[in-house]
């Protein structure tokens, strides 16, 4: 066995003893983020190990095929937000305007201004340190705001900054608001719960509260036959129905997971 298989193995079992579930892909990212320096990889282990997010550890995760930073403090993406992202660029026409609220890191907001260039994306967030990474994060992807297109970011609660001559015109808003319900946090994951900010998580009783906002917030911001697409769990799409009903959109359509979970729900403003 070579010294560096060796390292490697050694790495994965400290890294599984520490209850981390794909240790060996795990210990892979984070010898590459060290570049060979032992010292800075035995920084980065310790960190992992005690449960700081990987992504905060690294400083990148992968979404939809790209690197996203993740700064310190700021929300992980998730990869279960991907089809959503996905289906936000399909919606956002060329050139159009698209709003993504509670953008954290900026993933989805920079994801569709990478597939739609000519598009004005806003991205807002309550968080000023997420604002920060969302937008070294446009930068990083070229995507910093120009007059014909790019990305904007602004701070503020859901749509509340969003500038007037904007509201009533976008194609598209997605939100990834909080919706854990209150309720539900003590059982989270030990490196989320005691690492990751709990205003990105806690969504209330139920964990419809922010989600009741977004569907509000959407209906200021679209235009009529716009779409709001909006992520959520477990049976959180009842409890949204007579919202997006009374807020003035058409029958929601949902988005389902490999397991046929509703991941998400899509409804038309009208």
């Amino acid at each position: 066995m070579s010294t560096a298989t060796g390292n490697h193995d050694a790495l994965v079992a400290r890294l599984a003893a520490a209850g981390c579930v794909a240790a060996d892909e795990e210990a892979d990212e984070l010898a590459a983020a060290a570049a060979g320096d032992a010292e800075k990889l035995e920084r980065l282990v310790a960190r992992r190990v005690v449960g700081e997010p990987l992504a905060w550890v690294t400083g990148t995760v992968q979404f939809l095929g790209h690197r996203v930073l993740v700064h310190p403090g700021v929300y992980v993406p998730r990869w279960q937000s991907e089809a959503l992202a996905a289906r936000a660029v399909a919606l956002l026409p060329e050139g159009g305007l698209a709003a993504d609220l509670c953008t954290g890191a900026g993933a989805i907001a920079v994801a569709m201004a990478r597939a739609r260039p000519g598009a004005r994306v806003v991205a807002t967030d309550i968080d000023p340190a997420a604002c920060c990474c969302a937008v070294a994060n446009a930068v990083a992807a070229g995507c910093a705001v120009e007059s014909a297109g790019g990305v904007v970011v602004l701070a503020g609660h859901l749509a509340d900054p969003v500038p007037a001559d904007l509201r009533g015109r976008f194609d598209v808003v997605v939100a990834v608001v909080p919706y854990v319900p209150s309720e539900e946090i003590p059982f989270l994951p030990r490196d989320v719960r005691e690492f990751e900010p709990l205003r990105a998580l806690d969504g209330g009783p139920g964990g419809v509260q922010l989600l009741e906002q977004a569907v509000w917030a959407g209906a200021g911001l679209l235009r009529s036959g716009g779409s709001l697409l909006l992520e959520l769990g477990g049976d959180q799409h009842r409890a949204v129905l007579p919202v997006l009903q009374a807020a003035g959109y058409g029958p929601p359509g949902v988005l389902v997971d490999d397991d046929g979970d509703v991941r998400a729900v899509e409804a038309r403003y009208r």
